[in-house]
Parts: structure tokens; C-alpha cells; sequence
């Protein structure tokens, strides 16, 4: 059955591609966050399903998917309201690992990465806005994207936090990636004369053993073997645990500014975490701290800008390790959300592009590379990383 892993929110769902194009024959699922005309989300939560209205159109992402050749055959669970990376959900149940299945999917995206995953479709749509499509798909296996932030039009998709939400997609196929991203970001005519490689050394201090390190290193040196410089720098002269801070504070004040309204209103029941979440966001302040991280949101922008301009890639692990197993109590999932924030953080905050490269290690895990470019390089970056196929091992 298609729905075996819980992959689906409604798996019957076939809305057949609208014209021919680059996408010809291959098929798509997407996160319960997405207008489908006459559908109803519940961006995983039943309460919210209960309070909203069907679509009177697809999102415009849909449209251009389905224009380009894509056919649609489901839509997939989420995380409630987006506000988690775990991918457990206590009113739809946690989709299904299809490469783990004792351990989590990864979220908010979680449908969306399993289905691609599993092959149940050619490519999964997703939102990422503290690492929602990235973190998923390291932890099941696959590509991910994340595009620079304001290159994608979000009309019909739910917010979560404006400023830093963004659409994402995954694929087992880096070609297929680079197809969607022709399809759905502006024409870029550069080329990709990257020149220099940085590795946050603060990033890959966070990992979490010997193993995921040595294989993410490897992968690394084979994708670098032409004529690179390669420099090791500190990326946060703060920490990244200050970046972090910064980011989940700013995010958190978003998330309340754009849901609070409905969740005084509807009194929605959600899972512990998330409520614990809410509730904190709900009491941020626009005081001397918020005002602090909106400064240093800015200086991480300036110094990313600086930095990588066009011709540099920053090199990171796109998770502390592996995918965890399911059922942690509450004070290890916040933990390891909040390693995994201070390397998801980076592009969040800087709004940069960012790929994660799926690698096994030498015990069957998943685990990711990430290579964050310069502001709207991505096609750039994707197309690099295409030239260096044949270096890529999973």
C-alpha cells in the first residue's frame, strides 16, 4: 500500500501534470502546508483542519510543478504547524524512517522526505524554515535544498515565520534537483567559478562522533580534488550557540506574531514540545535582547555576503549524526534540537543557499554534507555539484 509509512495525509490525491516540460513523467508529493484547490490543510494539527477553509487554488509552486511536466499524487504529513524538526506528530502518528525505522523521519517535512525516500514519488516539496526540509532529508537518506531566502514566490502556503520561511524540496536524484530548481527560481545566466572552500571549524566541532566525521571528510576531499583553496575558519566570532539563541528568538516572535491570533482564539491542542513552544514564543518581547539578535541577524548576513560572494562555499555537517530513535523523552529531543539549530541556523539566519549531500557511514547511518553558497547562487551550486557526480558516494 502507498501509505504504508504513514508517508500521507491523503495518498489519493492525483492531480495530472498541465503541460509538457522539464519535469516530464515524474511525480511529486508535498507538505500539508500547500494550497490544493478544493483541499482542506491541517498542517498537522486537527484543529486547525477544523477551523479553515478549502483551497480556491493552488499554491503557486503547485502550479509551476504541474505546469512543468509534474504530476501530484499526494499530500504528506507535517509536524504541527511546522514548530519542530523531529517529526513526530501525536495526532497522525511519526511517518516512517523507510531506511530507519526505529528512528525518527526528521521534521517539520517528514512526509514529504519519507515519500521521497521510499521512492513512493520522484521528488517531495517541503518548507524549510529552521531546517525543515534540510534535517529530514539527511535523516532519511536523500538530497535536500533549501534556495536563497525571497527567491521563491509563497503565495498559498502557510507561513510559519515570513522572514525566514522558504519552499524546499528532496530527491534521491541531484538531478532531479537541479530540474526543479530551473523550474521554480528566476534564470540565473552565471556560472560556477567557485574558488575557495571554507570549513567552519566551530560547525564540525558539533559532531557527534568519529565516524559520521571521518565519512563526511572523505566525501569532502573528493569533491574538492580540483583546483580549490581550502581555509578553516571560526564562523561565529559570538558561538554558534549565540546564533542560534538569536535565531530561535527572532523566529519564535514571528511564529507568535503570525499564530497567536488563532491560537488564543481556537485554544488548539497540540503535543507538549510544541505547546511548550507556543506558549514560550508567546512571551518574546521586542525588548533590548530581540533588538540585539535583529542587529546580529544583520552583521551574520553582511559577514555570509562577505564571505562567500560568488565564488566561495561554505562546507558544514548538515546535522550533529544520524537520525535518533523514537521515543527520546522531552529533554533529549530539545538537546539534540538544539545542537542540530546551531548548524541549521547558518543559512536561516543568513538566507543563503544550502545543499545537503546524503552519505552513509561505514554502519549504514545517514548522515549529510551541507555546502551553503553565496546569496542567490543557487542554481550555481546545484549545477557544481552535478559536475562532481561521479564523486559522490551514499
Amino acid at each position: 500500500m502507498k501509505n504504508d509509512l504513514n508517508a500521507f495525509i491523503d495518498a489519493d490525491i492525483t492531480i495530472e501534470a498541465t503541460q509538457k516540460g522539464v519535469l516530464d513523467d515524474t511525480t511529486f508529493a508535498v507538505k500539508d502546508v500547500f494550497a490544493i484547490k478544493q483541499h482542506k490543510n491541517a498542517a498537522g494539527n486537527p484543529d486547525w483542519l477544523k477551523t479553515h477553509d478549502a483551497a480556491t487554488s493552488n499554491a503557486y509552486v503547485i502550479d509551476q510543478l504541474l505546469n512543468s511536466g509534474a504530476t501530484l499524487t499526494g499530500i504528506t504529513h507535517t509536524d504541527e504547524l511546522m514548530y519542530s524538526l523531529n517529526g513526530e506528530n501525536i495526532h497522525y502518528g511519526t511517518p516512517v524512517n523507510p531506511r530507519y525505522p526505529n528512528c525518527i523521519p526528521g521534521g517539520s517535512s517528514s512526509g514529504s522526505a519519507v515519500a521521497a525516500a521510499s521512492r513512493m514519488v520522484d521528488f517531495a516539496i517541503g518548507t524549510d524554515t529552521g531546517g525543515s526540509t534540510r534535517i529530514p532529508a539527511c535523516y532519511c537518506g536523500i538530497y535536500g535544498f533549501r534556495p536563497s531566502h525571497g527567491t521563491i514566490d509563497m503565495a498559498g502556503i502557510i507561513p510559519l515565520a515570513p522572514s525566514f520561511d522558504t519552499v524546499g524540496w528532496m530527491s534521491e536524484k541531484i538531478e532531479t534537483l537541479s530540474k526543479i530548481a530551473n523550474v521554480l527560481l528566476p534564470i540565473d545566466h552565471s556560472s560556477n567559478h567557485f574558488q575557495t572552500i571554507y570549513l567552519a571549524e566551530d560547525a564540525w566541532q558539533l559532531i557527534e562522533d568519529n565516524a559520521t566525521k571521518t565519512v563526511l571528510q572523505k566525501q569532502l576531499s573528493s569533491l574538492i580534488q580540483d583546483h580549490f583553496t581550502v581555509k578553516t575558519i571560526t564562523l561565529a566570532d559570538e558561538s554558534l550557540a549565540a546564533w542560534s539563541k538569536s535565531f530561535r528568538l527572532l523566529q519564535g516572535r514571528e511564529i507568535w506574531q503570525t499564530h497567536g491570533e488563532w491560537i488564543t482564539k481556537a485554544d488548539p491542542t497540540f503535543g507538549t514540545d510544541i505547546a511548550d513552544r507556543f506558549q514560550w514564543a508567546s512571551t518574546i518581547k521586542e525588548d533590548g535582547t530581540w533588538q540585539q539578535a535583529k542587529q546580529l541577524r544583520r552583521s551574520i548576513q553582511q559577514k555570509l555576503d562577505n564571505l562567500l560572494n560568488k565564488n566561495g562555499l561554505l562546507v558544514i555537517p548538515t546535522t550533529p549524526g544520524s537520525a535518533p530513535e523514537i521515543g527520546r523523552s522531552l529533554v533529549d529531543v530539545e538537546n539534540t534540537r538544539t545542537r542540530t539549530m546551531q548548524l541549521s541556523c547558518i543559512a536561516g539566519l543568513s538566507g543563503l543557499p544550502q545543499l545537503t549531500i546524503p552519505i552513509t557511514t561505514e554502519d549504514g547511518k545517514a548522515v549529510g554534507l551541507s555546502i551553503i553558497a553565496g546569496r542567490n547562487q543557487d542554481l550555481a551550486l546545484l549545477q557544481w555539484l552535478l559536475e562532481r557526480k561521479h564523486s559522490l558516494t551514499k
